[in-house]
């Protein structure tokens, strides 16, 4: 989706909505961390693909389910959202904030 002046549009998700979207299986989170962010910590279930190598049209088929994006802090996974938007697939969605406000919230993560 494209807002004023074709500038494309990303939608903020909160920690706890994006949470719940994963426990119903209704979205494919897309981590842009690099490899050395992501060994430490991840959020469990998401798939991996480093924002320095970023190719949409590498995604995976999220099979019905919505592509959320999520970084560090909110930064990349917008980014990502709007090279996404650029190759012509409709995911818009990212974890406003990042890991970081996934952690706030009290959400778990694996090493």
């Amino acid at each position: 989706m494209f807002g004023l002046f074709g500038r494309s549009v990303v939608r903020d998700l909160s920690a706890e909505e994006v949470a719940a979207e994963l426990a119903a299986d209704r979205v494919m989170l897309v981590d842009v961390r690099e490899p050395g962010e992501t060994a430490r910590e991840r959020i469990p279930g998401a798939v991996l693909m480093p924002l320095s190598m970023f190719d949409p049209a590498e995604l995976p088929d999220p099979a019905g389910r919505e592509v959320v994006f999520s970084c560090a802090s909110g930064i990349r996974s917008v980014k990502a959202a709007e090279m996404a938007q650029a190759a012509g697939l409709p995911y818009r969605s990212h974890l406003a904030g990042g890991i970081a406000a996934w952690r706030r919230a009290g959400l778990p993560t694996e090493p």
